[in-house]
Formats: structure tokens, C-alpha cells, sequence
């Protein structure tokens, strides 16, 4: 009944044991033989050699990869209704220490090339102006909207172009790749990508998420990170507790299994308020597990009348948004009630 958000669902009994391995001793901070396996088993998940550091959390985990990339007298470029733009209260710039965010539009809150390089064309080489010092993305998008391994790749071919570094939130990087079918690599570091922000807490973890770094400066912008991680206060002492749980959600594909369940459920919904009997219902494609869409004042009332609970998503639309531990059944009265809407 509660659509709120993917934030507040239960851990997953696979990473509650794993929570539960891990306490007993061993060594503190990020000593511990769980972060020591993190390289490896994040290697093996991407098809090739990378570096991985736990995070307590997203905020933290996109502010640092942005501040391994970009300087104080840089710049982001991102979209405009980023979540590092609009729910992330500054923190990108606390830890860049003042870089900007070059904010752009662009449909489904995903950026296109085209307006990338025309964003850079307008920056003059002087002093006066910020320079773009780095790419960020978000995977799947703000509205539930999966970057393609194509459009991955011409983003990074730009950032290459002009010599930017280039980041991926991905918070839904799970759900993005269980829609795509393809190998997580396709859309990381085969298509120009940096750093990754893996989420884990919104695919059934408790806490903590991962930073993912690729190619040859990996090692270099990790070690920059472990001193952002410490500095920010995010050094945990018992960060064993964090790399059990990414740990728990990559060595045997949890993580996938879980994002497959969270987008089936949603497209169970999808389904149903396209058949709700009101035209352009769903305001985007479904390709993860949100689905946007319009509902007058009366229908929202209705709903939240029956016991379901969501966002107001602006005047007359909503956001719902599925999880790992929902299936077609749990959210078929939901879709029952989408289709009485209009009948």
C-alpha cells in the first residue's frame, strides 16, 4: 500500500544476514577482510579491473565522485532537475568547495549531447568564465528513464572530447540495467564513464552505497576519495557493516534479481493506468520501477482513501514508486485501483 519511495521498504533478508556475518571482530574502519573483497567482486561484476570504496550515503557517494573530478573554480554539467541539483542541499558544492552546476534541460530529466556541446560552446576560454570540469548523469533518470549504452557512450565521447570527467549517479543503476538487459559494463566504463555511484539502500540494503571508479586513473581518484570520505566525516568505524551488505547484493546477482521484482511490479501498474480509460495517463515511459502519473485532485483522494500512499508529484500528476519486495500480487490492488478510476 505505501509508494512513497524505494527509501523507506524493508532491508532484504540477504543483507540483514550478511549485516549479521559480519558482527563479530576484525579490524576497524575500512581494514576489515568484507572491504577488502570490495575490488574484486565489483571487478567481476563490470567485466574489468576497478576500484571500490563504500559510502554511507548517495549524497555523500555523488558529492565526493564530483569532487574527484572537478575543481573549485569549475563546473557539472547535469541536468536541471538532477537529484545533485535539487534534493541534494548544496552538498556537490561543499565538497567541490564552490564548483558549479551548469544546469541544463532536456527531456525526461535525461541531458542529449547536442545540448552538452552547445553549453560548452557558449563558455568563453578566459578567466572571467567557469570552466566545465565534468559530466554528471543520472541512471535511470529523475523519471524513471534508462540511458541506453549508445547514449551513454555519446555523452562520454563529448566528455572526452573536451576533456571532462564523466559521472553516473546511479541510485537506480540497478533497475536501469535489469529494464536495459544489458551487461552493467555497457553502460559504465565501456561507454566513457569514470565513476559510478552504485546504489544499494533504495535495491533492499540498509545503508550504504558504493563508488565505483574505471580506467586507468581509478586507483588515483579512489585514494582521492578514501581522503573526501574522511574528511566529510564518513569514515565509519565499523564500515564492515557496509561492505557486507554490497558485498551480499553483487557476488551472486541480488541486486539484479531485486531491480527485475521492483520493475515488474511497476510494470504491472503501468499496465493498469494504461487501461484506466484516460488518454496520456502515464506523463513517461516506464523503465524502472517509477511511474508518473496524471491524476486530478479528486482521483488522488480517492486513492489515498483506500489506503495508498505516494507523492503529489506538481499540480494534477503523482509519483509511484515500486520496490524489491513487491510482485504483480502485492501491487495488484493498487492496479485494480487504477482501473476504477474511470469506470
Amino acid at each position: 500500500m505505501h509508494f512513497f519511495s524505494d527509501n523507506a521498504t524493508p532491508v532484504c533478508p540477504e543483507v540483514m544476514a550478511a549485516i549479521a556475518a559480519a558482527d563479530r571482530a576484525d579490524h576497524g574502519y575500512d581494514g576489515d577482510q568484507w572491504s577488502a573483497r570490495l575490488n574484486g567482486a565489483f571487478s567481476d561484476l563490470f567485466g574489468a579491473p576497478v576500484e571500490a570504496l563504500w559510502i554511507a550515503t548517495g549524497t555523500a557517494a555523488n558529492s565526493i565522485a564530483l569532487a574527484c573530478l572537478c575543481p573549485p573554480y569549475g563546473g557539472v554539467i547535469c541536468h536541471e532537475e538532477a537529484h545533485v541539483v535539487v534534493d541534494e542541499c548544496g552538498a556537490p558544492g561543499f565538497y567541490t568547495h564552490g564548483a558549479s552546476l551548469m544546469a541544463l534541460p532536456g527531456a525526461g530529466a535525461k541531458l542529449a549531447p547536442e545540448a552538452v556541446r552547445e553549453r560548452l560552446r557558449a563558455i568563453r576560454p578566459d578567466v572571467h568564465q567557469v570552466p566545465a570540469r565534468a559530466i554528471s548523469i543520472t541512471q535511470a533518470s529523475e523519471y524513471g528513464l534508462a540511458y541506453t549504452p549508445d547514449e551513454v557512450a555519446a555523452l562520454g565521447a563529448t566528455a572526452q572530447e573536451h576533456g571532462l570527467g564523466f559521472h553516473m549517479d546511479g541510485a537506480r543503476f540497478a533497475n536501469a540495467v535489469a529494464h536495459l538487459g544489458c551487461h552493467p559494463g555497457d553502460v559504465t566504463w565501456r561507454a566513457g564513464v569514470d565513476i559510478l555511484s552504485f546504489g544499494c539502500v533504495k535495491n533492499g540494503g540498509m545503508m550504504g552505497e558504493a563508488l565505483v571508479f574505471f580506467g586507468d586513473r581509478a586507483a588515483k581518484r579512489a585514494a582521492e576519495a578514501a581522503r573526501w570520505r574522511k574528511r566529510g566525516g564518513h569514515l565509519l568505524s565499523k564500515g564492515r557493516y557496509l561492505a557486507a551488505q554490497l558485498l551480499a547484493m553483487v557476488e551472486d546477482g541480488l541486486w539484479l534479481r531485486n531491480a527485475r521484482a521492483a520493475n515488474a511490479a511497476a510494470q504491472t501498474l503501468a499496465k493498469a493506468a494504461l487501461t484506466a480509460g484516460a488518454e496520456g495517463r502515464l506523463m513517461h515511459p516506464v523503465e524502472a520501477n517509477e511511474l508518473f502519473i496524471r491524476l486530478t485532485g479528486e482521483e488522488a483522494a480517492a486513492l489515498r482513501a483506500q489506503g495508498f500512499d505516494f507523492y503529489d508529484w506538481g499540480e494534477g500528476a503523482a509519483r509511484l514508486v515500486t520496490n524489491w519486495s513487491q510482485d504483480a500480487a502485492s501491487v495488484r490492488p493498487l492496479a485494480d485501483a487504477l482501473r476504477a478510476l474511470t469506470a
